[in-house]
């Protein structure tokens, strides 16, 4: 059966081992990502072949026009996503369970470079592609990502191709004495909690509610680091690091309105770049960005750390339209 049978304890533990071991795992195609989006629904697909698991799309939905969902695969599905022949007969299989589901859009949009071939090979097959042809902030991620290559990299081969700002802002919070350390701990992400409330309300922007955050630390246990750098007592920033699959990844980070001159948040991401390098991980990802402006401070915060090729652009959102009207309406919102 190439859906799973969520009740049945073997069929997701099955499901489970081959999304997490597959060489196109990502965190968010994890089980583990329905438990911290809960307010989505969950619905497991996969394709066997001799018996065996090749291929699997974790998606989640919500209804998004009237009554009638989106189903999103994030960053998946999990398979090689060059493989346009396979992810087709994968997606029109999910696509017979999304449409009992009441889904109105079946979209995927994997962690592929952007590639103008494979833009067309999609389109030749009938899925729209949200890309270059959508404005930056038109798609639910962000198409540019800052992602460090850390494959066959020494910690002192990294360092040294950051840019010159960068290694001076990580020295100069060492030479004060900035101090760092990681836990899973429920009240250190508490404490992380604070310094991103505070951060967003700094930057004007908005911000998740706790809760989401201690059920990111439930669902990847041991993957999932609170980050936290010290001085003189104090707490001065604070990031979370998830590692899954070939990457780790930075998923939030928060500062408070002082001492913001020793440089922390710089220290705690060569700190968690470090954890990568240890775990042998071929990524570390500094998450997305939706405009190539250096004027922007995030942008060139993170910039500063993937230098001189600051950042990737992803091939960007595949849609498979399973009812044209609702799918104007969303898109047009």
């Amino acid at each position: 059966m190439p859906v799973v049978d969520q009740t049945n304890a073997a069929d997701l533990e099955r499901y489970e081992q081959f999304v997490r071991t597959a060489p196109f795992a990502t965190a968010t195609q994890d089980t583990g990502w329905s438990h911290v989006k809960n307010n989505w629904r969950p619905l497991y697909v996969y394709l066997e072949e001799d018996g065996q698991i090749i291929a699997a799309m974790s998606i989640l939905m919500v209804n998004a026009v009237g009554d009638q969902a989106l189903a999103y695969c994030c960053k998946g599905p999990v398979c090689d996503p060059k493989d346009t022949e396979l992810v087709d007969k994968l997606m029109k299989e999910a696509a017979r369970y999304a449409k009992e589901e009441n889904a109105f859009l079946l979209r995927i949009d994997p962690e592929v470079l952007y590639d103008e071939d494979l833009v067309e090979a999609y389109q030749s097959l009938g899925y729209r592609l949200r890309s270059r042809n959508v404005s930056s902030h038109d798609t639910t991620q962000p198409r540019f990502n800052m992602v460090l290559d850390l494959k066959g990299k020494t910690e002192e081969e990294l360092l040294a191709s950051f840019h010159k700002k960068t290694r001076y802002n990580i020295r100069l919070a060492e030479r004060k004495g900035v101090t760092t350390r990681f836990s899973q701990s429920i009240d250190d992400l508490k404490v992380f909690y604070d310094l991103y409330v505070t951060m967003s309300e700094r930057h004007g922007i908005t911000y998740r509610p706790y809760n989401y955050y201690e059920r990111m630390l439930e669902a990847y246990g041991e993957n999932f680091r609170v980050y936290l750098a010290e001085h003189e007592g104090d707490i001065i920033a604070g990031a979370l690091a998830l590692s899954y699959g070939d990457k780790t990844w930075y998923a939030y980070g928060g500062s408070p309105n002082v001492k913001r001159n020793l440089m922390a948040p710089h220290l705690l991401q060569w700190e968690m770049i470090k954890w990568a390098v240890e775990q042998k991980k071929n990524r570390y990802d500094f998450g997305g960005v939706f405009e190539l402006n250096d004027s922007d401070g995030l942008y060139r915060f993170k910039e500063g750390f993937c230098y001189p090729d600051n950042y990737t652009e992803y091939l960007g959102e595949i849609d498979y339209v399973l009812d044209e009207e609702a799918y104007q309406t969303f898109i047009s919102r």
